[in-house]
């Protein structure tokens, strides 16, 4: 009897277990899908606010509109850029100021993210506030307040003035250094807080032990955080000099109309000649600029982690 019953318990076994099993990856499967539907609605907004005008962009660049009205494609509106002079004058300030700017900004931010990774908690929520404080105001305000502060009479000419660095009023509104002063104040806590990330996990014992040893405050510094560090310092100037090159406002305040930089002039492509194919064009060169810089990067930091994990 029990021989009898031995076949057929056997056949439900497997019945449960290719059900359970059944159930088992069809659960497996949904839970792999989940986590992929609550991408739809980034993906359906990136798509919208980047891709379609981008996409956009690079159709009107290479669109040509002739004497008779007939659209046709080229790269004409490329080659009106690269062979006026005034346009490569835009692009190689553009690029000039943003390369000083990011220097500068390295300058002040790696010394004031190393000094708030190294002191006490309360210290240091106070220091990222006053860092990130500008940050919530609004850039024109900001800009606003440069304006009076470089003008003719304005407060940075009188002090230099007063401690003997020059003898008469000067002249900060529409030059380059006052485009620099005015956009280094705007960009330094990006830089700051980015590199601040990465000394905060480096910690000091390494530092510590180097003198120790007997390395100085410097050598300790130079040989042993600023290396480690270098992924915060190369990911905050990346980030601070692709903001600065598409920067429109501060630039065009402060330097006026003699000192367009490229975002300008692509603003008075549109708004002055109504030239939009051109503006487009200018558009696509700001991007691909962008993107040589932050691609290979990212790319980099992409095979790192790679090896890091194996």
């Amino acid at each position: 009897m029990e021989r009898g019953l031995e076949a057929p318990r056997r056949q439900i076994s497997e019945q449960v277990r290719l059900m359970t099993g059944s159930r088992r990856t069809k659960a497996a499967i949904r839970s792999r899908r989940e986590p992929l539907l609550l991408l739809g609605p980034g993906v359906a907004v990136l798509a919208l606010a980047f891709f379609l005008p981008v996409f956009q962009m690079l159709v009107l660049s290479v669109q040509v509109t002739g004497a008779d009205g007939q659209v046709s494609f080229g790269w004409d509106h490329f080659e009106k850029f690269f062979v006026d002079d005034y346009y490569l004058g835009v692009s190689i300030r553009t690029f000039r100021l943003a390369g000083l700017i990011t220097l500068i900004c390295f300058l002040i931010g790696f010394p004031l993210a190393y000094v708030m990774s190294r002191v006490g908690p309360r210290l240091r929520m106070l220091l990222i506030l006053l860092v990130v404080l500008p940050l919530m105001t609004s850039v024109v305000i900001r800009t606003f307040g440069w304006l009076v502060i470089l003008g003719n009479g304005g407060l940075l000419s009188d002090l230099l003035e007063v401690i003997g660095v020059t003898d008469r009023a000067t002249r900060l509104m529409h030059t380059e250094s006052g485009i620099v002063i005015s956009m280094v104040q705007v960009l330094v806590p990006f830089m700051t807080l980015t590199i601040l990330g990465v000394l905060q996990r480096i910690g000091s014992d390494l530092e510590q032990a180097a003198r120790t040893m007997g390395a100085g405050f410097w050598r300790a510094i130079i040989g042993i955080t600023l290396p480690l560090s270098l992924p915060g310092i190369v990911s905050g100037c990346l980030i601070v000099f692709a903001l600065s090159i598409s920067s429109f406002i501060t630039p065009t305040l402060v330097g006026g109309v003699r000192l367009p930089v490229l975002a300008g002039s692509i603003y008075s492509s549109v708004t002055g000649s109504f030239d939009w194919n051109f503006a487009a064009a200018q558009s696509v060169l700001l991007l691909l600029a962008t993107l040589v810089v932050i691609v290979p990067y990212a790319m980099l930091m992409r095979r790192r982690d790679t090896k890091a994990v194996r």
